[in-house]
């Protein structure tokens, strides 16, 4: 330790000093006298007169100190620090330090890591460092304070004298309380912590600066200020840094701080091997850079290989080869082929254009697949992959045999409408293995962005062509089958309109030059086969659907549904789950009761979904060894495995003003019951329930106002309607029902009610009524015999204009069923009531 930075301040020891010291001492240390350790380890004031008693340090520090709290470590005796404060209460703080003789002030670590929590003097710890100031500069006008400070000595505060800030605290002083007696003891520990020290100091050269710093001012001979310098250079803890701040015998100090430095070293250690495998990792990849450009370099020279450039060109060119371009195709590559053979490889630009080159040098120009248009083949894949829609195969394979005799099956667009669940998409793909093409299958619901079906314009940031062409460079040919799923989903938004952009995709006059706006070159799309699929027409662009060959899938019957479960359905459940034939087996009767109580949707996904449940519980039992095997689903064990029902059986109802019609949904046909009654209320009125859209509810003010009208012709009586209020309700009211094809089914409720009279058998009926008693055609037909057959109704009544449809209904569909066609509706109370 230097003698000048021991010297006390004469001003602020003048105040402390005793009475008994002599002016002669006081002279002696405002000239310079040193500093020197006492034999008991306090640092005292040697006087010219050696006669006088030594004045101990702690004799010339102040009993009362400004508090300045610190958030983050604690402060040792024996380090310098510098100090920046701005506003308060720092600057109170530190402006009343200034203005003390000492010019001194307590630094102690507060329980509070930031903020104003700080200056709470309940939160400060006990000890902490008394500080000196030597150098300062303040600014009184903002307030701010710069300043250097040095640590002396610990204190420890004993009262709080000022809790406010600036805090001030009584506090009391400690140094060094090791005498001769404990240099013996302490060497070895201060030899451990200087050993351990010199380890610290080959992993990390900041280590180094820091004990350089150290030895400037002090030196290893101090056991008590190595102790709190090692403690201060490590990364420890707040608390317990704290610790040996607090620790006033020098022993155990460093016996305490040795263990910090121990952890240290360990943590340097890890740091240093973490360091060197990057490093190593880093040498070795720089390695082996150069000496791939030192081969490149070799292999040029040599004629061996050539740079990034030349090979991506020659590889293009390589390509142009294998393909039959367009005049205007050939032109532009060669174009951008030229373009790229200048570029730089690192440009930006290059690395657009060789992407574009590389989109049409992969497109299938003049790339075609070979068509097997066999119709027995074809007739045999669809036989295997789907059970009944014989209507639909046989427009299929009809759609074939024309492709057969003209040599080709391009330019067509096939629509597939039925609900959902009834195989449009695996139609799909049996026809492109039937006709030996490439099939790629993507869906437009929900799109609405036109540049996922003509690509986006080069001159945005990751541009890429359509799905359209997509699909052609996944497929390597020109003329794959493509199905686009759910175009009766397809969206619209500010980006543009999908629907449309997809008229010139499949238009056949115009698809012969389908402009991509990325690929930027007129390409050939009349030979492929666009298979669409939707599940109702409704919300299909008309210009759209114009450009559709339609073929309906009307969905299955309860027959149909047994046979698709036994052939397809099971065994690809048996194998999803891990289960075999011999474990796993259903009868007849048991898919019957699940199609009737479970699964009444048109198509099969439910229930697909129904023996997926009942195969995985299955699996359940046979782990657990619950029950023989095989497994035997019966129709009484349906319900163990499924539990109630989700349908209960239709029965239509009966009785006056009750009428069943039939209607058709998107997911198939349907039954509708119609119900009417008649208040009496000396007035007029028509009332009408059920969550009727508009068409239906006109429907039913036609109906209403027909049969009043007509009533004495049809057999009723009139009085029985006029001046009373009727009320027209079709159940099942949270379910939204529209169209007009409920007028004939409405108008014979009414009739009942005119007559006091209810229909004569069950029937079911369905057609649109107009105001003179003509009866129009509706759609739907096989949707809703299919239903008609479900509920086990048997007699129909279906308008005149339908009977073509009717006749194309499958004869294992109409089998059974006694049909009436009308043209008016005179015709219908006859079938009815008689």
């Amino acid at each position: 330790m230097s003698d000048d930075s021991k010297k006390p301040d004469a001003p602020g020891e003048a105040e402390k000093k005793t009475d008994n010291e002599s002016g002669e001492d006081k002279k002696g240390t405002e000239q310079g006298q040193p500093v020197t350790l006492g034999s008991e380890g306090n640092e005292e004031v040697k006087g010219e007169d050696q006669g006088h008693p030594p004045v101990k340090i702690d004799d010339l520090l102040p009993t009362k100190l400004v508090i300045y709290p610190l958030g983050g470590r604690p402060f040792f005796p024996g380090m310098l620090t510098p100090i920046q404060v701005e506003g308060s209460p720092y600057y109170d703080t530190i402006r009343y330090a200034l203005d003390t003789p000492g010019k001194m002030f307590g630094i102690v670590l507060s329980h509070a890591e930031d903020g104003d929590k700080v200056f709470d003097a309940a939160q400060l710890f006990k000890f902490g460092t008394v500080a000196r100031i030597m150098e300062a500069a303040v600014n009184e006008e903002n307030k701010q304070v710069k300043l250097l400070a040095e640590g002396i000595s610990r204190f420890e505060i004993t009262e709080i004298d000022k809790a406010d800030p600036p805090i001030v605290a009584v506090v009391v002083h400690h140094e060094k309380t090791s005498n001769k007696m404990d240099v013996e003891v302490i060497k070895p520990y201060t030899l451990a912590v200087i050993s351990a020290l010199k380890e610290i100091l080959k992993y990390d050269s900041l280590y180094q600066e820091q004990v350089k710093m150290f030895l400037s001012r002090h030196n290893f001979g101090e056991p008590d200020r190595l102790a709190d310098f090692v403690a201060s250079m490590t990364s420890s803890k707040r608390e317990e840094l704290q610790e040996v701040l607090e620790t006033l015998d020098i022993r155990e100090r460093l016996e305490k701080v040795l263990v910090l430095l121990k952890k240290e070293l360990e943590m340097v250690k890890v740091q240093d091997k973490i360091s060197k495998q990057v490093e190593e990792g880093i040498s070795e990849h720089q390695r082996h850079f150069f000496l791939r450009e030192q081969l490149k370099e070799i292999q040029k020279e040599l004629g061996i290989t050539k740079d990034d450039r030349t090979a991506d060109v020659e590889q293009f060119r390589e390509r142009l080869k294998k393909l039959t371009l367009s005049e205007e195709a050939e032109k532009k590559i060669h174009d951008e082929l030229d373009k790229l053979s200048v570029l730089e490889t690192g440009s930006s630009e290059y690395g657009v254009t060789r992407n574009y080159v590389d989109w049409l040098t992969s497109l299938p120009w003049g790339v075609h697949s070979k068509d097997k248009l066999d119709i027995k083949r074809a007739r045999q894949i669809l036989n295997r992959d789907h059970e009944g829609l014989d209507d639909v195969k046989e427009r299929i394979l009809e759609f074939l045999a024309v492709g057969k005799l003209k040599g080709e099956i391009g330019g067509s667009i096939i629509l597939l409408v039925g609900p959902p669940g009834v195989g449009k998409t695996s139609i799909g793909r049996s026809v492109a293995q039937a006709v030996g093409r490439e099939f790629f299958r993507f869906s437009v619901g929900g799109m609405r962005d036109e540049a996922e079906i003509k690509g986006h314009r080069r001159t945005y940031v990751g541009a890429m062509p359509g799905k359209v062409m997509q699909a052609l460079r996944l497929k390597k040919v020109a003329n794959p089958i493509i199905m686009l799923d759910e175009v009766d989903k397809i969206g619209a938004s500010y980006q543009g309109d999908p629907a449309s952009a997809l008229l010139e995709v499949l238009d056949p006059e115009q698809n012969m030059e389908f402009l991509d706006h990325y690929v930027d070159v007129r390409f050939d799309l009349s030979k492929i086969l666009f298979i669409c699929t939707a599940n109702q027409l409704d919300t299909i662009p008309r210009p759209l659907m114009d450009r559709m060959e339609i073929i309906r899938l009307s969905g299955y019957i309860s027959e149909e549904k047994v046979n698709i479960a036994r052939n397809h359905l099971i065994p690809k459940q048996l194998k999803k789950n891990g289960l075999t034939k011999g474990q796993l087996r259903f009868s007849r009767e048991a898919l019957r009761t699940i199609i009737e109580g479970y699964a009444r949707e048109a198509g099969v996904r439910r229930l697909e979904q129904k023996i997926g449940a009942i195969a995985r519980k299955a699996a359940v039992r046979i782990l657990e060894a619950e029950t023989e095997i095989p497994i035997q689903v019966g129709q009484n064990q349906v319900v163990d495995f499924l539990g109630k029902p989700d349908f209960r059986d239709e029965k239509p109802f009966s009785g006056v003003g009750i009428v069943t019609g039939l209607a058709w949904t998107s997911m198939g046909g349907a039954t509708l019951d119609v119900e009417a009654a008649i208040y009496a209320t000396g007035k007029s009125h028509f009332a009408l329930t059920g969550k009727l859209g508009d068409v239906m509810k006109e429907s039913a003010e036609i109906a209403y106002h027909y049969v009043l009208g007509q009533c004495k012709a049809l057999g009723g009586d009139p009085s029985l309607l006029e001046e009373k209020a009727i009320h027209l309700h079709v159940p099942e009211g949270a379910t939204p029902k529209d169209g007009p094809s409920a007028g004939v089914t409405m108008a014979t409720a009414l009739l009942s009610l005119a007559r006091n009279k209810p229909i004569a058998r069950q029937l079911a009926m369905t057609g649109e009524i107009t105001l003179t008693g003509q009866v129009l055609a509706v759609g739907g037909i096989r949707e809703k015999v299919i239903a008609a057959r479900r509920v086990g109704l048997r007699e129909l009544i279906l308008p005149e204009a339908n009977r073509k449809d009717f006749e194309e209904v499958p004869d294992y569909i109409r089998e059974g069923f006694t049909v009436h066609f009308v043209k008016k509706y005179t015709q219908v109370p006859k079938l009815v009531f008689d």
